[in-house]
């Protein structure tokens, strides 16, 4: 496809990649969101995303991760280059489990892939888990595995890295831009409409705004779901317990319970999420957390981490999910309407992906051939298979 004027609405990992992808192939690129950048409601607004490997059975899912720690090594050395430093952390990924790994459970399927693709996690017991890793309580989780390669991203500083790069390389960026709808002429989208009136013109047109999408796209409304999960930030007595080299990012039987979490922050703050089916949340309504979150997981605190039992919550937040039906990510052109292409779908675990993001949406607008874009696209008969894969996704089987 030959130099274009493209248009990228929403300003998440997705659509900051993507902006910067196809600037650098020529393009001319306008980047709009309706909020500041980083926007504070975004999924990818957070202090840390995990960045792991281990995907159950799904060699599909662990080889685009394994392309994409190429790109987070590549980001750490520019980001060290420019005074940034690292920001994607490299603490290894602790997934642990209460009954001893079987076939057919996550950690055993995602310990058997990573082996099978030449990686080599360490397995750990009970024993092995209280000697590394002091803080877990000794006996309740008794079988899984530690891999090195992982850890987490400084997702809200990725975003921000990402713009400059992108301001940089000549895209324009509009902020507080609230987009009230797609401009058509006939079946051809050619712009978008601004809450103010204003009209951008483009000649192709990205809707990458995570849980909003269905804003826009309302014709996807019956195959995403916007979902709500709980997060917490602790600020523990002791931090020296919660170092990442003693108290890496981990998964505590998250088949069953959800629970994952991150080393100490910049800030002194141990983040312990849930990750499961969450609740119905709109994104333009109240972010309430549930009733009886925090004591679920204070309870869970309790016996896994007493260090972090009594420890204050210093920030918490509802993080919104963009939720495929499947779970797998919705990154195509759409069918109907010539000049547009969607690229969101997260589905709770796509921040890992960014280095790779960029380059398969890019590829989705030129209509270039891409091996990933298969999984990722336009499939309204997921609609009828609601429950499968998205279990998977969210920590419920391989």
């Amino acid at each position: 496809m030959s130099d274009f004027n493209v248009i990228i609405i929403g300003s998440g990992i997705f659509g900051v990649t993507a902006a910067l992808e196809l600037r650098r192939r020529g393009h001319r690129v306008t980047l709009v969101d309706a909020g500041p950048i980083p926007h504070p409601d975004a999924a990818s607004t957070d202090i840390s995303k995990i960045i792991r490997m281990e995907y159950g059975t799904d060699e599909h899912h662990m080889a685009l991760v394994e392309q994409a720690l190429e790109g987070w090594d590549d980001w750490n050395d520019q980001w060290r280059e420019d005074g940034t430093g690292p920001l994607f952390h490299q603490t290894g990924v602790l997934m642990v489990c209460r009954r001893p790994m079987a076939p057919g459970g996550f950690e055993f399927e995602s310990w058997q892939l990573l082996n099978r693709r030449g990686h080599a996690p360490d397995r750990m017991d009970a024993g092995s888990i209280a000697r590394r890793f002091p803080a877990w309580s000794t006996g309740n989780h008794v079988d899984g595995f530690y891999h090195a390669r992982g850890g987490y991203a400084e997702s809200s500083k990725v975003v921000v890295a990402n713009l400059e790069w992108a301001k940089t390389e000549g895209v324009v960026v509009r902020e507080r831009f609230r987009v009230a709808g797609l401009t058509k002429d006939g079946a051809r989208v050619v712009g978008i409409t601004g809450e103010d009136g204003a009209v951008l013109d483009a000649d192709e047109v990205v809707v990458a705004t995570g849980t909003w999408v269905t804003k826009l796209v309302p014709e996807l409304a019956p195959l995403f779901r916007s979902s709500g999960h709980p997060v917490f930030h602790y600020a523990p007595s002791n931090p020296e317990a919660f170092r990442a080299e003693v108290f890496p990012v981990f998964t505590a039987d998250i088949v069953h319970t959800g629970f994952y979490g991150f080393p100490l922050s910049r800030d002194g703050a141990v983040k312990i999420a849930t990750h499961s089916e969450g609740t119905d949340t709109d994104p333009d309504g109240p972010r309430e957390i549930p009733a009886g979150a925090e004591a679920h997981q204070r309870a869970f605190l309790q016996e896994t981490f007493p260090l972090l039992a009594d420890a204050p919550v210093v920030a918490s937040r509802l993080c919104l999910y963009s939720d495929t039906r499947d779970g797998d990510f919705w990154i195509d052109r759409h069918p109907d309407l010539a000049g547009l292409t969607v690229a969101s779908g997260g589905s709770g675990h796509g921040f890992k992906f960014a280095p790779v993001l960029g380059g398969i949406i890019a590829d989705a607008v030129e209509g270039a051939a891409n091996p990933w874009l298969e999984r990722f696209r336009w499939r309204p008969e997921i609609r009828l298979e609601h429950g499968g894969e998205e279990a998977r996704h969210h920590g419920k089987g391989p």
